[in-house]
């Protein structure tokens, strides 16, 4: 892996890619894989995605590892293959499915791109709020059975003027959300127990309880990580507090949402549903949610995807910097907040 001389050994860490085969090359465009060759000692061609068939020199010698989608999952065993490893940069939102709690007990600096993948569940969740408060869902099937649609006798609560949106979990994504709501005629509530009362968010949106968000949004979106406390949160007696005809917007874990129960309110047609997630995901063929004209199913695709996917890229390889320069990193993950991530 390494091609210099034993100053340059000692001037650049050494690093390895540990993700799906290729997608190196979609998280980082030819001007950030210079950099990345300008900051370590680095193979930009390969990626390790089973330490079990890497040559155990190489993961001797590793000081860095940069971590995406499919990365394998590094453990007390594999960390004693790589005794230099000092840091983890990775270039997605959790870590929780790949690294133990074991890398934090070997002081190993950890940081997420989790930020940079908030953009685009946020934006897709502002052009989702927009198109649910112009009955865009219920007008497209109407639209589709006939050419003539009384907009203004059939939809007199459409539009988007002083609506009430309310956000569930103030995550990095409902964060987003709320910043994104700013220049919109919104009322924003938010449901979130555990935040800090001198948040200075609090000062922008009204903090109520569940019950109250629910029963006074027309509008709600999740953003909250799926935890035991959270899961099936939402259920029909959440869904029976909605006013008719009020959207859900699920882009962060299926199981808060009690699925059951939203496909009898919406096979009611008292509620309308955008999910993003679903469980099982995909969603059978034959599953009545996927039959209802009152739901916007999409496969999982408001977090970064295409050209999104370099902003992840970015934000890694921005970590990357300030660890060879010395300084603190933007994005660490603690091991406490292993429990809360998403």
């Amino acid at each position: 892996m390494h091609h210099g001389t034993q100053a340059g050994r000692a001037a650049r860490p050494r690093a390895a890619f540990a993700m799906h085969d290729g997608l190196q090359h979609s998280l980082f465009d030819a001007d950030a894989m210079a950099e990345l060759t300008r900051l370590f000692d680095i193979d930009v061609s390969q990626s390790i995605h089973d330490f079990d068939a890497t040559d155990p020199k190489q993961l001797d010698s590793l000081d860095v590892l940069i971590t995406g989608w499919g990365a394998p999952r590094i453990d007390s065993p594999e960390l004693e293959r790589m005794p230099g490893l000092r840091a983890i940069f990775h270039a997605a939102g959790t870590v929780k499915a790949h690294l133990a709690p074991a890398v934090w007990d070997r002081d190993v600096l950890v940081t997420t791109a989790a930020a940079a993948n908030a953009y685009p569940v946020a934006e897709y969740t502002l052009a989702m709020i927009l198109l649910a408060g112009k009955d865009v869902i219920p007008i497209i099937r109407d639209y589709r059975m006939t050419a003539d649609v009384d907009v203004v006798a059939g939809y007199p609560g459409m539009g988007n003027y002083r609506r009430t949106i309310g956000i569930i979990g103030a995550s990095t994504v409902g964060r987003l959300v709320i910043d994104l709501l700013e220049p919109f005629d919104f009322e924003v509530l938010l449901y979130d127990p555990v935040i800090d009362s001198t948040d200075p968010l609090l000062a922008r949106v009204r903090h109520v309880g569940l019950d109250e968000l629910f029963a006074q949004s027309s509008i709600v979106s999740i953003h909250a990580p799926l935890l035991a406390e959270t899961r099936g949160m939402v259920g029909a007696p959440e869904l029976a507090l909605l006013p008719d005809g009020a959207t859900l917007i699920n882009t962060a874990r299926a199981a808060i949402v009690d699925q059951d129960a939203l496909a009898v309110a919406v096979r009611d047609g008292r509620v309308r549903a955008i999910l993003d997630v679903t469980d099982p995901e995909p969603l059978p063929i034959d599953d009545p949610l996927r039959a209802s004209d009152a739901v916007l199913l999409t496969p999982h695709i408001a977090g970064a995807l295409g050209n999104e996917l370099l902003r992840l890229g970015m934000s890694a390889l921005r970590e990357a910097e300030l660890f060879v320069a010395g300084q603190p990193p933007a994005f660490p993950v603690h091991k406490s907040d292993l429990i809360a991530m998403a």
